[in-house]
């Protein structure tokens, strides 16, 4: 099941963000341990194009992942850095997306049986980024993050299915 609901209210969660969510045929730690390995990034974030580093302390609060942003030749280099993390819960990032500015996003993982709701919530947080009127930056969050979800789910489920 995929939702995407602009800034609507998810499972009870206060809004004011884009928030879309899924549900993923894996469990909240077979999720967990995607977010969890940083070099995964690209694969399942849109806009992510590649990965420089990944800080060893990922995804403990204040550790960084390094990546770039773009197609080549155009790459712009950025990162992300965690805000908050509760394991197999929760993941807040501060999202750097030169030149727009920069976005937090915070993923939580429900268990739903042996399937996981994954919901995400964005808001840009500075630069020009902002400027965009609410309801036309929820709406490309939105579409941005249902591709997003759409990946994470390819990689969590199958990663699921070879180990499980």
């Amino acid at each position: 099941m995929l939702t995407s609901m602009g800034s609507s209210h998810a499972g009870g969660y206060p809004s004011g963000m884009a928030t879309t969510e899924r549900t993923l045929h894996a469990t909240a730690d077979a999720v967990w341990d995607v977010l969890a390995d940083g070099w995964l990034y690209p694969l399942w974030v849109v806009g992510a194009s590649r990965m420089r580093e990944v800080e060893g302390t990922w995804p403990e609060v204040g550790a960084r992942l390094h990546h770039s942003v773009g197609a080549w030749p155009l790459l712009v280099d950025d990162e992300t850095e965690v805000e908050a993390a509760t394991p197999g819960v929760s993941l807040t990032l501060h999202a750097k997306a030169r030149p727009s500015g920069s976005a937090e996003v915070t993923i939580r993982l429900e268990p739903v049986g042996d399937e996981t709701r994954v919901v995400i919530e964005e808001d840009a947080v500075t630069g020009p980024a902002r400027l965009v009127p609410k309801p036309v930056r929820d709406m490309g969050l939105a579409w941005r993050n249902v591709e997003s979800l759409r990946r994470l789910a390819y990689v969590a489920e199958r990663r699921s299915a070879r180990d499980g």
